[in-house]
């Protein structure tokens, strides 16, 4: 297994200025009637409530950057809900400074892409992530964008071997493989929550969620024999170790740990 590894997910919730950019009769209206009057008009015509990726405004991303130094895990949230590209542009600032291998759950299906729509919309500059050999050779066989490439790993896309309809979720599988798995919250509530002011708990629930995605990804190594079963063992005691440092400061890990024991 060779580092540096970054894990990383996403929070997003709907981008209500986008919604209303592209609607003339949006700049009339109110947050709340300009989300409610695209929801009237998709269930009008029996689709689902579920934002294309375009219009997902990026709230959270979380990592967990693992080198030989250590384990973080860090946070960009957007706060004052003008620097959604800053965040995304120091996402792919980690890329360019460290060229970690990327690993993601469902990444490519939902990460990424909402990443590459935002960045784009904000002007977001990522040279050495979007290189496909041009600057350096080796990314011509082995780059962050091809799906069989291992710079970018998600975990549930090799898995499924690349069958949508093999799919498992992070949580079941996290919990299977005797993870905590999810506390308290899902995606689908990150909304509500955010309009209720509750941006921590938001951050908290990502940073969660990005360590199950780390610890599936040490269960993978092991598997492919990235990992030996003695090097497993000392990996996971290592995370445990980390967040019990984090736990006076941090009380999503005390209870994430306390869900693992």
């Amino acid at each position: 297994m060779v580092w540096p590894v970054l894990v990383f997910d996403i929070e997003t919730i709907p981008d209500i200025d986008g919604l209303r950019l592209l609607n003339p009769e949006g700049h009339a209206l109110t947050d709340d009637q300009v989300h409610a009057a695209w929801l009237q008009e998709r269930q009008a015509k029996g689709q689902s409530d579920f934002l294309p990726l375009y219009l997902q405004r990026v709230l959270v991303i979380s990592c967990v950057f693992r080198n030989s130094e250590g384990l973080r895990i860090h946070s960009f949230t957007d706060r004052d809900d003008a620097s959604e590209g800053k965040i995304v542009q120091t996402f792919y600032n980690a890329i360019e400074k460290h060229t970690p291998q990327l690993v993601s759950w469902n990444g490519s299906g939902f990460d990424l892409p909402v990443l590459h729509y935002r960045g784009l919309r904000h002007g977001v500059v990522a040279d050495k992530y979007w290189d496909m050999g041009d600057d350096d050779r080796e990314f011509k066989w082995n780059n962050y964008i091809a799906r069989y490439h291992q710079r970018h790993l998600d975990l549930m896309d090799l898995l499924a071997m690349y069958i949508p309809k093999n799919n498992a979720p992070l949580d079941a599988m996290a919990k299977l493989c005797g993870f905590p798995g999810k506390l308290g919250m899902d995606g689908s509530q990150v909304y509500a929550q955010y309009l209720d002011g509750q941006t921590n708990d938001i951050q908290n629930y990502c940073e969660t969620d990005v360590m199950n995605t780390y610890l599936m990804y040490c269960r993978y190594q092991k598997m492919r024999g990235g990992f030996t079963e003695k090097e497993y063992e000392s990996e996971i005691e290592f995370v445990q170790s980390t967040l019990g440092e984090l736990t006076p400061h941090a009380p999503h890990w005390q209870e994430y740990l306390a869900a693992w024991r």
